[in-house]
């Protein structure tokens, strides 16, 4: 719902309850329509479109010094 002033005009008031109505009717009646298979649901959006910083290949030790043993 909309936020409200701490304090509005009476008219004011009127018009916001009656939008507000219109739109929770509205959304009633499309989850009416989507349950009883008259309209499609929505695609629900992927979550996340792709990786979120650049994964690169595992490491795998070629490029770090090693301990050999010296003969």
């Amino acid at each position: 719902m909309k936020a409200r002033k701490a304090h509005e005009k009476p008219s004011e008031r009127k018009m916001r309850e009656k939008t507000e109505a219109v739109r929770r009717s509205g959304k009633l009646a499309r989850k009416q329509a989507i349950r009883e298979g008259l309209i499609a649901a929505s695609k629900s959006k992927p979550r996340f479109a792709g990786p979120r910083w650049p994964v690169t290949a595992p490491s795998t030790g070629a490029g770090t010094p090693t301990a050999e043993p010296k003969v």
